[in-house]
């Protein structure tokens, strides 16, 4: 029971419903008749779930019990093609027609029970949630309550899920990987592309090269033609959360249930980078919340061109591998991605407008595993990061007054892809920081964690679902929940309300940036600078503090590009690892933009060039505004070299911040 709380000698369980319940939960009187805010009540919608607009199926007139895969990846066609088996019940008894979402995929046949079904139609394209699918059973039929729907497909050239790379792009071999959040599922295979629908999977693919799959390997066959593998997924999941790779891949253990996936010349950083930290995260994170479901937590390290830090794929996290940085001080991305099993894999939002509900918690849990294990001072300086990434976040916002708010509306058929910014993650944890605060610290809050992942395992719900859970394990905290500004939180747009951080661990990196500030204002040599400064003075930095010194300096009042001259002196004095030699991608990006806003144009063609070289978007999109802002002619040079290099995804939301 240790999952539960630390000390298994403290801990009696308890069963409800059949799941494990924390003993303290079971000591709270939860009521069940707590009424919201009278302006809450005003927002809640008809019914909850709240519909999710950014699909074209009609998902609420079934339920999919199962759904069985079978594929084949064909690097020379560049397509993946198959069959998808959707194990079905009629929930809406007078539905004559099945409606699925589609994206550029050829449909080649459709059965109902195993009879092939010639009367369905592609709907005309709507931008940007694709073509509706229509399934008409012959009018001599009629759907039963209980019938498998089988569709053969295969993606095309214009499929949104995936990214093709040739040999010259990778170590030597094709690779593709997917990335389906959060509507593109529906370009890999027909499907319920919302994250209202669940249900378990199995997998049967062959390439010519290995597999990995958000699942459980149950088998694997090599044949003179490549590789036969057979996945399961025994927890129901929404269409978003597969994640499938193909490629020259080996694997390294690192820990008793966790191993790293990579291509050979990137397995032993790898395998360093991870290896001994991902089981104490594991561990930490079941102390909090509950036991890990899930079997194995595998990481795939993905190659330079994908788009995210990690992608939170049931039993397989696909993660950037900008987080190898010789240090260990990225691996809180492997904690946050872990910290998806509970929140967004196990507990989903029911569509993107509650976005936050899976990376607010998750952003949450994430710092709450890297408090336990470094302390609170370390979980607040994170928090601290994160409310400048928030605020950079939407300072660069084109329409900020809607896409800043924590509850979004994408009801008009707006593409989820285009809300994504900073603000469900730190805007979510922000709140969640506050309640925690508000309703007595962690000792307070940590049993309504477990009885709420407890209560939605394996559902999808709303914002509301989650407000009306707050106030029922609440009854003596009316008076704090009723006061709370729940408009500002949750439905206003720009920075939320700041809690009080502990600053202890950041407090000598400002002492420090604003030193620097004030004697660049009054100094202009380099003999005259290191009267005061020396590289000792970051010697005990960590590499979060070296971003967040780089940020303080560059979000301050000074115009750099007025002290250029001082801003090479900064970089000859702490010419170290720590900064201007470092490998973390953080700690180099956060040197770019000292250096680009200074207007330093011998390093213009440096970020340039450094763009060619990763695929995340959290350093490839304010890159190219950061050369934006300096040369809109090499910016767009830039791109036009080394846009076929990345994601679809990254692609077209560059395409947008450079207004092309």
């Amino acid at each position: 029971m240790s999952g539960i709380i630390g000390n298994c000698s403290l801990v009696v369980s308890l069963m409800i419903v059949g799941k494990l319940i924390h003993p303290l939960i079971a000591k709270r009187s939860i009521s069940k008749m707590t009424k919201l805010t009278p302006f809450l009540e005003s927002k809640r919608p008809k019914q909850s779930p709240e519909f999710d607009y950014s699909t074209l199926s009609n998902y609420r007139d079934f339920k999919v019990k199962h759904t069985s895969l079978d594929l084949t990846v064909s690097f020379e066609k560049k397509s993946i093609s198959g069959f998808v088996v959707f194990t079905l019940n009629k929930v809406n008894k007078d539905v004559k027609e099945i409606k699925l979402d589609t994206s550029y995929l050829n449909i080649n046949k459709i059965e109902i029970d195993e009879k092939e079904v010639s009367t369905f139609v592609i709907k005309p394209r709507q931008e940007p949630l694709g073509s509706q699918l229509v399934v008409t059973p012959p009018t001599s039929e009629k759907i039963e309550d209980d019938f498998s729907l089988k569709l053969s497909f295969e993606t095309t050239d214009k499929c949104t899920a995936l990214q093709w790379l040739n040999a010259k792009q990778t170590s030597g071999k094709p690779y593709v990987f997917s990335q389906l959040e959060a509507i593109h599922a529906r370009s890999l295979f027909p499907c319920f592309d919302t994250p209202s629908v669940k249900s378990t999977f199995d997998l049967e693919i062959k390439s010519p090269l290995p597999v990995v799959f958000s699942g459980r390997l149950t088998n694997e066959v090599a044949t003179s033609n490549g590789y036969t593998y057979t996945f399961d997924q025994r927890t129901p999941i929404p269409a978003y959360l597969i994640g499938i790779a193909s490629g020259d891949l080996v694997s390294a253990p690192i820990g008793p249930r966790s191993a790293v996936y990579a291509e050979p010349f990137r397995i032993k950083e790898a395998q360093w980078e991870f290896d001994n930290d991902v089981e104490k995260f594991i561990e930490t994170a079941e102390k909090i919340v509950s036991p890990y479901n899930w079997g194995r937590y595998d990481i795939l390290v993905n190659v330079n061109s994908y788009p995210y830090g990690g992608m939170e794929s049931p039993n397989m996290t696909f993660a950037t591998p900008t987080l190898i940085a010789h240090d260990k001080s990225n691996i809180d991305v492997i904690a946050h991605e872990l910290a998806h099993s509970w929140s967004g894999n196990l507990v989903t939002n029911c569509s993107w407008n509650h976005f936050w509900l899976n990376e607010g918690w998750t952003v949450y849990l994430e710092r709450r595993i890297i408090g336990a294990i470094h302390g609170n001072a370390t979980r607040h300086f994170s928090a601290l990061i994160g409310w400048n990434d928030l605020q950079n976040s939407i300072d660069s916002m084109k329409n900020p007054e809607r896409f800043s708010t924590l509850v979004q509306c994408l009801n008009d058929g707006c593409d989820p892809d285009e809300a994504f910014s900073t603000v469900p993650y730190e805007k979510g944890f922000n709140l969640l920081l506050h309640l925690e605060m508000l309703l007595g610290g962690m000792e307070e809050f940590d049993p309504f964690i477990k009885y709420y992942f407890n209560k939605f395992a394996e559902k999808s719900l709303d914002t509301f679902q989650f407000l009306d859970t707050l106030f029922e394990f609440y009854p003596d905290k009316q008076n704090e929940l009723n006061h709370m500004d729940w408009e500002t939180w949750l439905f206003k747009p720009g920075m939320p309300p700041r809690p009080p951080f502990d600053t202890s661990l950041a407090d000598p990196v400002y002492k420090l940036a604003e030193k620097w500030i004030a004697k660049a204002q009054k100094y202009t040599t380099e003999i005259q600078f290191r009267i005061f400064f020396n590289k000792d003075d970051i010697k005990d930095f960590n590499a979060n503090q070296v971003v967040l010194f780089l940020e303080t300096l560059t979000q301050g009042d000074i115009k750099w590009e007025e002290y250029p001259t001082v801003v090479q002196i900064f970089l000859a004095i702490y010419n170290t690892d720590k900064l201007t030699q470092s490998e973390n991608a953080e700690v180099i990006f956060k040197v770019f933009k000292f250096k680009i806003t200074a207007h330093l144009r011998e390093y213009y063609d440096d970020l340039a060039n450094w763009l060619g070289t990763v695929g995340r978007m959290k350093f490839v999109r304010p890159g190219y505004r950061l050369l934006n802002s300096v040369s809109r002619d090499l910016a767009i040079h830039t791109f036009e070299r080394f846009q076929d290099t990345y994601h679809p995804i990254c692609k077209s939301l560059v395409k947008q911040d450079l207004d092309l």
